[in-house]
């Protein structure tokens, strides 16, 4: 396969709720990662960005590569990193930490420029598609309108809020625990 046609559909997508890279070829899910990324106090920023940059060996705490994001604010990147442990948790500064073995097997597959879509949403049925959070993305249907989960929410007063029904917010958003909903989830709007 030649590298320009890989090179053309390469995009990431990462959940920082259940700490997860996704790497995507087109529509195609390549292959996915676990990662560390920021703590509470310095959260990974959600959003749409780019790589805008890219380093063999930068060193210490960023491990063995690193590709530097459009995030403004900030100098944010997807790395490696000296101490594996970490792998799976928040305790970044709002990088996105990768084993160096994983980082230096995805760092060739990813060209300067490829998108990069950043968010949190508790999921564990399926693998995330790369659609922006106005459209909707549930087998249900619906409207095409989303909500994003906010501190002190609860499914119930979702629902009240948009004149609808906790059962139809549970169907329609394929809730497993209508008591356990995530800061930053995406629901579905009826």
């Amino acid at each position: 396969m030649a590298p320009s046609k890989l090179e053309a559909g390469s995009r990431l997508s990462i959940n920082t709720v259940i700490r997860k890279l996704y790497y995507y070829n087109g529509e195609r899910l390549i292959k996915e990662y676990p990662v560390a990324v920021g703590k509470p106090s310095t959260p990974t920023p959600p959003g749409n960005y780019k790589v805008k940059n890219k380093t063999v060996n930068p060193g210490g705490v960023l491990g063995t590569r690193w590709m530097g994001l459009t995030i403004p604010g900030g100098n944010y990147g997807i790395h490696g990193n000296n101490n594996p442990s970490s792998i799976g948790q928040a305790v970044s500064l709002g990088c996105i930490r990768m084993h160096n073995h994983h980082v230096e097997e995805l760092f060739p597959q990813i060209p300067i420029g490829t998108p990069v879509h950043i968010y949190s949403r508790y999921q564990t049925d399926a693998v995330p598609a790369f659609k922006p959070a106005t459209e909707s993305n549930s087998a249900g249907g619906g409207n095409g309108k989303t909500y994003t989960v906010q501190p002190g929410d609860t499914l119930w007063k979702i629902a009240q809020s948009f004149n609808t029904t906790l059962e139809t917010l549970i169907a329609i958003n394929n809730i497993t625990n209508p008591n356990r909903i995530a800061i930053g989830q995406i629901i579905t709007i009826p």
